[in-house]
């Protein structure tokens, strides 16, 4: 062989051990190293698939579950699984066109990949759900069904404090980075749903299941050596007094405004209404997105929480805590005092504050009779106290005792979104007038609770607690306990004792004798149960909207019994053009026999209910945003829920990035839109809200 041909053999020996060890490293990388062809032969052969917990159940004080699971199935997507499937048959049974299919193709590559698992429907109907079961074989291996635990609420009540649940999306997955949350899980959004997430959502689960070559189920892979089992989250046990609830939501039917009801001596709410509400059943389920759209649109604005989020000025039930800081400060005594002619002159040429009763008062005849020029006078001998330097100061000292009440500032109620209302200070004054430029005169009708001072609802009831208290209270809050003990202290801030104040119980017992007063004998009497000592205070507030004079609010407050107080309660009824004492004082009147005497005895009782549950307080401005709302053809046109305000306050409001899904609204038949706009509009009104509400430039008549 010559040396050429020898040469040549031994290229081609290279050349095939060359090509021999490249085959050979690539056969170890594909067995040993890399895990992708693995990963696909595990895709073919396996089936991984989450398994979600049941969700923590909520208790009422009683132990009726208000908050439950049922069991509803996602029908869940693979898109690189996604071939030679019957797309037609699918379309049928889901009510949708291809484009659509694509478009939901297409949505669950951008959110979680070609390869993993994503909801292509979700929360099935139950005839659509057995459609898809008998005919699953057709569209498999890119189609399978998965369990999902979805809440009921048993009593079609208490919407916003429990809240919904809603999908997340990549904003939320953002806020919560490191909580373990994906694409397709559901979050509490709003309410006890979002504030005890945490120990209601439970820990996921893994399942794998292997499939035959026809991609079919067999059963559990290595008889479940490697699946996960799911853990059901936690159960909550709460102050709620169900019954009571919704006596509250049906004395609330027709009218806007908030009852709140709390056991003084624990905070513990008994019951939150906010007017109007919704069947919280309406956010779950199959329709859940189309009851949002609808709920979300509605100018009424229901989704919003009133009795955390409105803030009214507080009337004349401003006046006990006035009273509390007179005393305290020994600007008055309880013999002190104040003959008013029908106006309070204090302020030299302006115009008079006016009042409805003439007389002469001392403090408890005051309270009760709700006298304006005795609270003013007192007021301003707070403003003018020597023992202050200058108002600076003595209003920085009335705002301290304002504070303490639990005013100006979030409480911590545990549900989102909690206001802070609105107590003046000296820097608030100085921006408005000046630095030195004003004087008690340019804010004399903060005294009777109106002007520059706002509150919210909780507030409000708290404060009925603090006097119920002498002095002291917990933080308000809806959960007792947690089931298996609270790991990570949420309930913590509610175990402890606030007292603010160093006010004697002498001074308190005065404040109480005028409030049992107000009931017994005076603008609250519409409040009075026959073998029950009741405290109370009315107010009529007079407000604005968007620079307009409305009709009053009717607000009253109190606690009862007098002796060993077991409820503090507030409700207002928003511009129902009364007093206090008209329709919020006999509407709590009935929610405190019911809570002390379990019952509303005697047929008169019984015929007041029914007729405060009947009345429609809706005032006209609410009909006529209807009217304009229902004639505008735009109710599906983003630009035009922007312009009106509806999304930026409910979505300020909620805290949530849940919107309403105009897409999918605007491609529903015409029959579909023609059948929801000939349904009689149920009438759900507005409340008065921080962004629209004016202050009145005006001194108000308080009783």
């Amino acid at each position: 062989m010559s040396v050429f041909n020898q040469s040549r053999k031994n290229v081609i020996r290279l050349i095939f051990l060359a090509a021999f060890a490249v085959i050979l490293l690539q056969l170890i990388n594909l067995q040993l190293v890399s895990s992708k062809y693995k990963k696909l032969a595990q895709e073919n052969a396996i089936l991984r698939k989450v398994v979600y917990p049941s969700r923590g159940i909520i208790f009422d004080r009683k132990g009726k579950a208000i908050l439950d699971n049922t069991t509803m199935y996602d029908l869940m997507v693979t898109p690189s699984q996604v071939k030679g499937i019957d797309t037609a048959s699918l379309c049928r049974i889901l009510d949708i066109d291809t484009a659509e299919f694509r478009e939901r193709v297409i949505s669950a590559i951008i959110k979680n990949t070609r390869n993993r698992p994503s909801v292509f429907s979700a929360l099935l109907s139950p005839d659509k759900y057995a459609k898809i079961n008998e005919n699953l074989y057709k569209f498999q291996p890119g189609f399978f069904l998965q369990e999902r635990p979805v809440r009921i609420y048993p009593f079609n009540t208490a919407a916003n404090i429990l809240g919904y649940l809603s999908e997340v999306d990549s904003n939320f997955l953002k806020k919560h980075a490191n909580e373990g949350y994906q694409m397709g899980d559901y979050a509490g959004m709003t309410g006890m749903e979002r504030s005890y997430e945490k120990v209601l959502m439970g820990e996921r689960g893994i399942q794998y299941i292997l499939k035959d070559n026809l991609n079919r189920p067999k059963g559990p892979y290595e008889n479940g050596a490697y699946d996960t089992a799911a853990i059901a989250g936690k159960h909550l046990y709460t102050s709620i007094d169900v019954e009571l609830q919704k006596l509250g939501e049906k004395l609330m039917e027709n009218k806007i405004g908030s009852i709140i009801a709390m056991d003084p001596k624990t905070g513990g709410i008994l019951a939150l209404v906010s007017a109007p509400t919704y069947n919280p059943n309406l956010l779950t389920g199959s329709e859940r997105r189309k009851h949002f759209n609808e709920l979300y649109r509605d100018p009424a604005l229901p989704l919003l929480n009133r009795a955390v989020n409105a803030t009214y000025s507080p009337g004349s039930t401003f006046k006990t805590l006035q009273a509390l800081i007179g005393l305290h400060e020994g600007v008055i005594t309880t013999g002190f005092r104040v003959a008013c002619s029908g106006a309070f002159y204090g302020c030299g040429g302006g115009k008079p504050m006016k009042c409805l009763d003439k007389g002469v008062f001392d403090l408890r005849g005051a309270i009760t009779i709700s006298d304006n020029t005795y609270f003013a006078t007192v007021m301003q001998r707070v403003m003018n106290n020597p023992k202050y330097p200058n108002q600076d100061s003595a209003l920085a000292v009335w705002d301290k005792y304002m504070y303490a009440f639990g005013l100006g500032h979030r409480l911590g109620i545990d549900i989102p979104t909690e206001k802070r209302g609105h107590i003046p200070t000296p820097q608030y004054f100085d921006k408005i007038y000046g630095q030195g430029r004003w004087n008690y005169c340019n804010f004399r009708s903060v005294s009777i609770g109106q002007g520059e001072v706002d509150v919210t609802p909780i507030q409000v009831v708290n404060e009925m607690a603090f006097i119920a208290n002498k002095g002291w209270y917990h933080i308000p809050h809806l959960v007792d306990s947690i089931e298996g003990g609270d790991k990570f202290g949420l309930l913590d801030p509610y175990k402890k004792v606030i007292t603010p104040t160093d006010i004697p119980d002498s001074i308190f017992e005065a404040v109480h004798d005028g409030m049992q007063g107000v009931v017994e004998r005076g603008t609250g009497i519409g409040a009075k149960i026959d073998g029950i000592t009741i405290c109370g205070k009315t107010g009529t507030v007079e407000n604005y909207y968007k620079g307009v004079k409305q009709p009053n609010h009717s607000f009253f407050c109190g606690f009862a019994p007098r002796d060993n107080p077991k409820i503090a309660i507030m409700c207002v009824v928003e511009n129902s053009g009364h007093f206090g004492g008209t329709f919020a004082a006999p509407i709590c009147g009935l929610m405190i026999e019911k809570y002390l005497k379990d019952s509303i005895s005697g047929d008169a009782r019984k015929a007041n209910l029914d007729r405060l549950s009947k009345l429609n307080l809706i005032p006209p401005r609410i009909y006529k945003e209807l009217r304009t709302r229902d004639s505008l053809d735009h109710l599906k046109d983003t630009a035009y829920l922007k312009k009106t305000g509806y999304w930026k306050t409910t979505t300020d409001t909620l805290e949530t990035d849940d919107e309403p899904d105009l897409k999918a609204e605007k491609t529903k038949s015409r029959k579909s839109d023609k059948d929801s706009s000939n349904t009689p509009a149920k009438i759900k009104p507005d409340a008065i809200l921080p962004d629209n509400k004016k202050k009145a430039t005006k001194d108000s008549i308080n009783i």
